[in-house]
């Protein structure tokens, strides 16, 4: 479906529940709703909890709608009914008259493919957490749902905490227990749907936990591999959960090495991936939809492993280009095929998200549109992002709106481009008043792809990081960038380690006082190709950081919409009207001034299909100016664009005196010359100085200028303090100097100034390391040049 088809949803915006520090929207029916449910609370919550029932209660009301319990079974099954005043567990339960009373008595069931869990409207279900058995089957799931008055709101399960720890006494994850700390638990069970239920899970809305280790969800759905017998199915399939209402979960502000969220999907294992079959435990056709998340730890919606063994260098592998990944970056979940699959996420709104509100992990063909987050990372110490997937696949990330993140140092964007993604696409996102920045980006990935995106006011750092290099280049296309360059940090924070192309981007700086900070590290964008991109600086004066774009532009895009009124609080139902604020006027100069590229997409953000006119138009939207290109070719790809001088060392033999025996034999030094950044060699952790480098020419070779660069990454710093270049005597059989440096390679170094060399070979020796570093020398490339040529 394209982007142009896809229909919005329901404007949401006055039917969401806004606990913290919002008025009631409803008044009277809010304050009715609350004296009547909020009288049956216990003191210990009986403060914060009618608020958050009259909002569940005002919310059910406005949908005017009867409770799917209401309405005949079809699909074959019993219904079964519990209510928390008038049930009795001694009762049949199958009917509204004979209602069971407790969740107890629906936990000690089995129910069958085609049954349905009723739970009465207006209900409570204090202490209690509701964990039915059984799984349903295809076309007949198992159903959690309500029934009776529409009016009364839905049926409300506030644990309270009452969940066991999923912790063993010394710390370590109990295999027993792990998974069962949700309101609602499902563990190896497949073919449920769960919907319109409030759910809470801590016993003091007042008070945030900080430390301790509770774990507590509000549903837990898992896969415990160390449970199923053998031959038993390991893949679950089917679960439909949507429009219930998860507030105040809470737990500590820091990592105790498993996630808890407001919907949990995890699979758990206690012994390494590596013991596990390959090709199953995963959740398959999942949807969870037009749900409503508020005060939740840590996540209103998580997805991912949760292995006890794969962290550290133990768990790690090497993939085929010889790049070695930790446990954690789970490269394992690709290579043995155990991504979940076919997932939706949509039409969800989540406001105060201690942590990461939408994080996703480990899954393949995933849709992720139509979610809003108001505010996360508000009480978490540590990183994360507004909602990413990682370590996925051919998915992709659309029309979502996140603000409110905090100021961050590490990620705190409300996007990320994360560790080992593939195939992974951020389009039609709206984000804005971000201050940690807008993107996140780590490497060791292939293709992604952020296009037609919006950021207003992300003020951190738009780009940030890049810890590893990628498989294949990165595209930032026909994004549109509103900032304060005067509380911008930086538009790239690290060094890109790999191709990224920026193409037809918008570079908005509003401020009158300081123009646009680049980058903080020299070499920032060695790796990063601008094309066709508008900068404009509204103080009329430009960065001398500014990168290169012999095609760009310097002008007023001329917005339709003032840049300091731009669209916030209306809800994803009308994130397009908040892109068409920032769609171009009739006399924009940046109309036809872009370049095409395959990795445009077929649509801008406002669903028009690209493109109109001679060319594409810089920024997020196109004009319907001029005759539409019904079939765009590139014709003019800037992949093939690069230095157009000769590389003489260019897949030449290089010998080393030291060569490092890790990484699968794949940090030789044929790597010096492949023309590939991304690739090195390294030498091995004893070599002894000088380690040389002796590029052989093949024959009497002139040149002037010599290039070379060292490899870094998160956790490699440069380690060259000085080094030699030698020529070659034929003569005499000797290597003579002719260039000597103390201060360092770095990165980009070209050495010139010896004037020009004529030899057969060229020796680069590397004469000392820097004192502040433990490990020997790693680069990755050799190049040589004749200006004259």
């Amino acid at each position: 479906m394209s982007p142009a088809d896809v229909d919005p949803p329901e404007d949401r915006k006055a039917r969401r529940p806004r606990i913290t520090g919002r008025t009631l929207r409803a008044g009277l029916t809010s304050l009715l709703a609350a004296l009547l449910v909020g009288s049956l609370a216990p003191s210990a919550y009986a403060a914060a909890e009618p608020a958050a029932a009259a909002k569940s209660a005002t919310k059910a009301a406005a949908t005017a709608k009867s409770w799917p319990g209401n309405t005949p079974n079809k699909t074959g099954g019993t219904d079964y009914y519990i209510d928390a005043t008038h049930g009795h567990d001694t009762a049949s339960g199958t009917s509204a008259q004979h209602a069971w009373k407790s969740l107890a008595k629906a936990n000690a069931t089995t129910f069958k493919p085609g049954d349905r869990v009723l739970l009465k409207a207006g209900e409570q279900w204090q202490d209690e957490q509701l964990w039915p058995k059984g799984s349903g089957s295809a076309g007949k799931p198992i159903t959690i749902s309500a029934y009776g008055d529409k009016s009364d709101g839905r049926p409300y399960i506030a644990t309270n905490g009452n969940v066991p720890s999923p912790f063993n006494a010394d710390g370590t994850k109990n295999p027993d227990t792990v998974g069962l700390t949700g309101a609602i638990v499902l563990r190896n069970q497949q073919y449920w749907d769960i919907n319109n239920v409030e759910l809470s899970n801590d016993d003091d809305f007042s008070t945030d936990i900080t430390t301790g280790t509770y774990v507590r969800d509000g549903i837990m759905v898992s896969i415990n591999a160390d449970l199923l017998k053998a031959g038993e199915d390991d893949i679950m399939d089917h679960f439909r959960i949507s429009d219930i209402f998860v507030h105040d979960l809470d737990g500590p502000s820091r990592w105790q090495k498993i996630h808890y969220g407001a919907v949990d999907f995890q699979v758990f294992g206690n012994k390494s991936y590596k013991d596990y079959a390959t090709g199953g435990h995963y959740f398959k056709d999942v949807r969870i939809e037009n749900n409503t998340f508020v005060k939740v730890e840590l996540h209103a919606v998580q997805f991912g492993f949760n292995w006890f063994n794969a962290d550290g260098t133990a768990a790690g592998q090497y993939d085929d280009s010889g790049k070695f990944h930790e446990g954690w970056e789970q490269l394992w979940v690709r290579t043995r095929d155990l991504y979940s699959r076919d997932v939706y996420i949509g039409h969800n709104y989540a406001e105060s998200i201690g942590q990461g509100a939408v994080q996703l992990a480990d899954t393949e063909r995933m849709t992720v549109e139509y979610n809003e987050v108001n505010g996360f990372l508000e009480r978490y110490d540590a990183v994360s992002c507004g909602l990413y997937l990682w370590a996925g696949a051919d998915s992709t990330m659309q029309y979502n709106e996140v603000y409110g993140g905090p100021d961050n140092e590490y990620d705190g964007t409300p996007w990320d481009m994360e560790y080992t993604n593939f195939n992974v696409t951020y389009q039609y996102n709206y984000s804005h008043d971000n201050a940690a920045g807008w993107m996140a980006y780590m490497g060791n990935s292939s293709n992604s792809v952020a296009r037609y995106n919006l950021s207003v006011n992300d003020n951190g750092v738009l780009v940030k990081n890049m810890l590893s290099s990628n498989y294949e280049p990165s595209y930032f296309v026909n994004n549109t960038f509103v900032y304060d360059g005067s509380k911008l940090d930086y538009v790239h924070d690290e060094t890109f380690l790999s191709r990224v192309y920026f193409l037809n981007n918008i570079f908005h700086n509003t401020s009158m006082t300081d123009e646009t900070t680049w980058y903080r590290r020299t070499g920032a964008l060695r790796q990063a190709v601008f094309s066709h991109n508008d900068y404009y600086e509204a103080s009329g004066r430009h960065s001398t950081q500014e990168p290169a774009d012999p095609d760009g532009l310097r002008v007023d895009p001329q917005f339709k919409g003032s840049v300091d009124t731009y669209v916030t609080d209306a809800g994803v139902a009308k994130i397009r009207t908040a892109a068409a604020h920032f769609s171009l006027s009739k006399n924009s100069p940046l109309i036809d001034a872009g370049r095409y590229n395959t990795h445009l997409g077929a649509a801008d953000f406002l669903g028009t299909k690209l493109y109109y006119g001679d060319a594409p138009d810089i920024g997020i939207a196109e004009s319907r100016k001029g005759k539409r290109v019904a079939h765009p070719v590139d014709a003019d790809p800037i992949e093939e664009e690069a230095d157009n001088r000769v590389d003489l060392a260019l897949g030449k033999t290089v010998t080393a005196s030291s060569t490092h025996p890790g990484a699968n034999g794949t940090l030789g030094a044929e790597k010096l010359t492949d023309g590939d950044l991304s690739t090195r060699w390294a030498a091995a952790d004893a070599a002894a100085y000088p380690i040389t480098l002796d590029v052989d020419l093949g024959a009497a070779t002139t040149f002037d200028q010599v290039y070379l660069d060292e490899y870094t990454d998160s956790g490699t710093n440069p380690r060259v303090q000085s080094f030699d270049l030698q020529r070659w005597d034929d003569t005499t059989g000797t290597w003579v100097t002719f260039a000597s440096r103390d201060t360092g390679i770095g990165h980009d170094l070209t050495v010139t100034g010896f004037g020009p060399i004529t030899t057969s070979k060229l020796r680069v020796a590397l004469t000392g390391q820097i004192a502040t570093e433990q490990y020997t020398p790693t680069l990755t490339e050799i190049s040589v040049y004749h200006s004259a040529s």
